[in-house]
C-alpha cells in the first residue's frame, strides 16, 4: 500500500463533483439494496409521458435510462452537479433546472405523471404533490436514518439526535398527511468497507454533510489511526441505510 502522505494527496487533488464513485473502484465496497433501484426506475420512466427527477446530482441515474419520456426534467441545486447533469442529459432533450434548496418546485401545478429522486436532501412532500398530476407516483430511494455513522462518529462523535433523522415510518406519515398514498416502503442495512485511507477521504470530501468542517489537517490524528487500521489488513467497516418508498396522488 502506497504511504499515508501519497494517499491524501491523491485524495485531496480527485474530482468529486457529479454522483460517480469510481475513484473507490478497489479501494471501497457498499454492499446495494436488493431492490435495484436504478433498474426500476428506467423501467417507470419508460412508460409515462412526463417526469421529473428531484436532487438529480450529476444526472448519472436518470442517464442509465435507455428511454425517457418526452417530457423529462432534473432539479439540482450544487452547481458543479448542475453542470455535470447539463452536459450529460441536455443532448437527450432533458430540462435541467438549477434550484435553491427549500424553495418551491419551479413547475405549475399537476404538471407530471412521475416524481422520482435518488438519496433527495429532504423531500418536501406538500410540493411533490402538488407538482403530481392525480393518479401520479412519487417513486424514489432515499438515505435512512443513520447512515454510514459508523464512520461519521469516528470523527464527531456520538450523535444521538441525528441518528433518529430520516426515520422511514416518519417519512411515510409525512407523506400521507400532504395527501399521498404510501403503497411500497421497503428497507435496507447495507454493508460499507474502506480500504485505504484516501477513499476515507475522498468520501468526506464528496458527501461534505457527512462530517461538516472535514479537513485533514483538522482531523489528522483520526485519519492516521484509521490508516494503521488498514495498513494492518483490517478494513474500516460501516453501514448505510436506504429505503424504498412509492407514493401515489
Amino acid at each position: 500500500m502506497r504511504g499515508f502522505e501519497e494517499l491524501t494527496a491523491e485524495a485531496i487533488q480527485a474530482d468529486v463533483a457529479g454522483w460517480g464513485f469510481g475513484f473507490l473502484d478497489g479501494r471501497a465496497t457498499e454492499e446495494r439494496p436488493p431492490w435495484g433501484y436504478a433498474a426500476r426506475l428506467a423501467e417507470r420512466l419508460g412508460r409515462v409521458s412526463s417526469a421529473l427527477d428531484l436532487d438529480t446530482g450529476g444526472g448519472e441515474v436518470v442517464a442509465e435510462a435507455p428511454a425517457l419520456p418526452a417530457r423529462m426534467a432534473v432539479t439540482e441545486s450544487w452547481p458543479p452537479n448542475l453542470e455535470r447533469a447539463a452536459q450529460r442529459l441536455q443532448p437527450r432533450g432533458v430540462e435541467v433546472v438549477g434550484v435553491a434548496a427549500g424553495d418551491p418546485l419551479p413547475f405549475a401545478d399537476e404538471t407530471f405523471e412521475l416524481v422520482t429522486a435518488r438519496h433527495p436532501v429532504e423531500p418536501d412532500w406538500h410540493e411533490i404533490r402538488r407538482v403530481l398530476r392525480p393518479g401520479g407516483s412519487y417513486f424514489a430511494q432515499h438515505v435512512g436514518p443513520a447512515s454510514a455513522f459508523e464512520l461519521i462518529e469516528r470523527f464527531l462523535g456520538p450523535l444521538p439526535v441525528q441518528r433518529r433523522r430520516r426515520d422511514p415510518q416518519q417519512e411515510t406519515r409525512a407523506a400521507r398527511a400532504a395527501g399521498l398514498e404510501v403503497v411500497e416502503l421497503r428497507t435496507a442495512r447495507c454493508r460499507m468497507e474502506f480500504f485505504d485511507i484516501g477513499a476515507v477521504i475522498w468520501v468526506l470530501r464528496k458527501c461534505v454533510w457527512w462530517v461538516p468542517d472535514f479537513s485533514v489537517e483538522r482531523y489528522r490524528p483520526v485519519l492516521v489511526e484509521l490508516d494503521a487500521q488498514m495498513r494492518a489488513g483490517t478494513p474500516f467497516v460501516a453501514h448505510s441505510t436506504r429505503h424504498l418508498i412509492e407514493a401515489r396522488r
